[in-house]
């Protein structure tokens, strides 16, 4: 994670920010300790990048790489405003042990926001940040079989904004986010999905972190968790509406280093 110290919204990159709308930074860093409390006492322990001033998106470390093993595939955002973030993360992998590669070159990548791992599967967003043929790439370098879903919607302009991996065979999903190949390619390969409603889609809902069986989301999710309980997990919400006025909630706010429970490689 990275501390809130220079978030805000000072720039327009997805349709959910806004420069006229404002964070509070107050309570921004309230709700960032709440969900650092919150994974912690689900069985995480956290690992802090320090923030960089100029850089107030870079609190969404899930978009730093993609993490295999013990390897960091650095990415390369589509924006410039978020492109001074990528020496940041290279830095802090390097001096935590990660062995790290670049990008595929002329190919826009955006790390764990846009490719996660379900099973042995590497399932991947792409049109609206990431680049489909690099990540083909990055699959062919890492040896996993890559899935590549079109993501239809701009306000779901990451993978990690309509589609969490539970478990190696379960996930949560959004699918009007997909388009109908996409969707049918999620169908085919999850045997069991859970549907997010629009409304709560809308409030971050699959933008969740999990930790076990534990499953953190924003609040304003009720449906999505009696259907989590009624899966056998175990629901917790933690208000976040501060980070979703950038186009962001947990799962943008962490980066998984160990792999995601979801993930067949996880050590």
């Amino acid at each position: 994670m990275c501390p809130p110290d220079y978030y805000g919204i000072h720039y327009s990159i997805n349709p959910w920010m806004d420069v006229a709308r404002q964070s509070d930074r107050p309570v921004a860093l309230d709700q960032w300790r709440r969900l650092h409390d919150a994974l912690v006492a689900a069985g995480a322990r956290i690992s802090l990048v320090p923030p960089a001033e100029g850089l107030p998106d870079m609190v969404f470390t899930a978009n730093a790489g993609l993490i295999y093993q013990n390897r960091a595939v650095i990415s390369h955002f589509r924006h410039e405003q978020r492109q001074g973030e990528e020496q940041h993360f290279r830095r802090w992998f390097n001096e935590h042990g990660f062995e790290t590669s670049e990008s595929p070159v002329d190919c826009c990548f955006e790390g764990a926001g846009d490719a996660l791992f379900c099973g042995d599967t590497l399932f991947a967003g792409y049109r609206q940040r990431s680049d489909a043929l690099g990540h083909q790439k990055i699959g062919a370098r890492l040896g996993v079989r890559v899935l590549p879903l079109e993501l239809v919607n701009a306000h779901y302009y990451h993978l990690d904004t309509c589609f969490c991996p539970l478990t190696a065979d379960s996930a949560i999903w959004f699918p009007a986010a997909f388009d109908d190949y996409g969707q049918r390619v999620v169908r085919d390969n999850i045997s069991q999905l859970i549907a997010v409603a629009e409304e709560e889609a809308h409030s971050f809902a699959c933008n969740a972190v999990v930790v076990g069986r534990t499953v953190i989301t924003n609040t304003g999710c009720p449906k999505l968790h009696a259907d989590l309980r009624a899966a056998g997990f175990t629901p917790a919400a933690t208000p976040l509406s501060e980070f979703v006025k950038a186009g962001g909630s947990a799962k943008c706010l962490t980066l998984r280093l160990d792999g995601e429970d979801a993930a067949a490689w996880r050590i």
